[in-house]
């Protein structure tokens, strides 16, 4: 097996620089650090990376939190983050809390235990959330995605209350005064700020909120299935609907057609979260579409200058959603 001794015997150099070199803990003039990543490469040396994380305190890991398995969206900012984290030479470990408070903080504290140097995290509570309170109180380095649940932490996610209100008013002005909203938990905090846009869209259109027709759960079929239900048993049901989420959306869709209703001739859609196929859907799908790679990229960017600047004030970036106009709202084709 190569050592290092064996690196520093090829480039003519000292043990310890080529440690130096290897773990970034002092500066080496460049003409003796291309020599010694020329002998590494010659040798075929292959640094121990357990070691280093002694020597340095750093692991180049870092964890992620969230519910990744049950929602694609999530998933697609899984592989954003990956890829900015591999860019920046960490590796990510995922952990799926399935947006279980419990299971979160058990996770987060598996996660601290493995001695990641920071953690990304999509909570499903507010500030009084255990896991939160657990980072807290440990200094953790955090950055939370997409659910700005607690301005104690750096955190990035999308605008959520204009775009839900966009949504709203669009609908009002295709002549729409019955729209009913399908949310998540009130808990979770993207589905409290759409829950928030959804009524300031009201308020805008003129319309006055009705509460029967805001219906809240857990996003899956079983729960689709009994909201639309619910509503469309009102006596005045609506005759359009504001979906929370993609998964909601996917269902939403799936229990209407199981009752013979037709988008958008017998009910319009507008939806939060766009995703690759919507617009093989028939009629494509009017939605939110979230900059998926850019909060990705940028809860990643924002950990590692906090790791780089412990110190440094804490920011939340909100990224501005695109309206993706299509025909389940009732418009014709563009």
């Amino acid at each position: 097996m190569v050592t290092m001794a064996d690196v520093a015997r090829q480039a003519g150099v000292s043990v310890s620089t080529v440690s130096h070199i290897v773990n970034g803990t002092r500066y080496v003039k460049e003409d003796t650090k291309k020599r010694v990543l020329a002998a590494i490469r010659e040798t075929g040396y292959t640094p121990n990376s357990l070691a280093r994380s002694l020597a340095t305190q750093n692991t180049h890991t870092i964890g992620l939190a969230i519910s990744a398995m049950s929602n694609f969206y999530f998933a697609d900012i899984v592989a954003a983050m990956e890829s900015a984290a591999r860019a920046a030479g960490f590796t990510l470990l995922l952990a799926d809390t399935h947006d279980d408070p419990d299971e979160e903080l058990q996770v987060i504290q598996a996660l601290h235990q493995r001695r990641v140097d920071g953690i990304l995290y999509a909570p499903s509570t507010g500030s009084a959330g255990p896991a939160l309170r657990y980072l807290a109180e440990l200094s953790v380095p955090t950055v939370l995605v997409d659910r700005c649940a607690w301005s104690r932490f750096d955190q990035i996610g999308t605008e959520n209350v204009r775009a839900t209100a966009h949504l709203t008013v669009h609908l009002a002005e295709r002549g729409h005064a019955r729209i009913g909203l399908l949310a998540g938990h009130q808990d979770v905090r993207t589905f409290a700020e759409r829950t928030e846009g959804y009524r300031a869209g009201l308020a805008e259109a003129g319309i006055t909120p009705d509460d029967a027709l805001t219906v809240f759960g857990p996003p899956g079929e079983e729960f689709a299935a009994r909201a639309v239900s619910q509503l469309l048993a009102l006596p005045d049901p609506p005759t359009a609907l504001i979906s929370g989420n993609n998964h909601l959306t996917i269902e939403i869709i799936r229990a209407l057609r199981a009752r013979g209703i037709k988008v958008p001739d017998d009910m319009a859609l507008a939806c939060f979260d766009d995703f690759e196929w919507a617009d093989l859907f028939a009629p494509r799908l009017t939605a939110m579409a979230q900059p998926i790679e850019a909060i990705g990229a940028g809860a990643v960017g924002l950990l590692l200058d906090r790791l780089a600047e412990p110190k440094r004030p804490v920011r939340t970036i909100r990224l501005d959603p695109v309206f993706a106009h299509r025909e389940s709202c009732g418009c014709p084709p563009e």
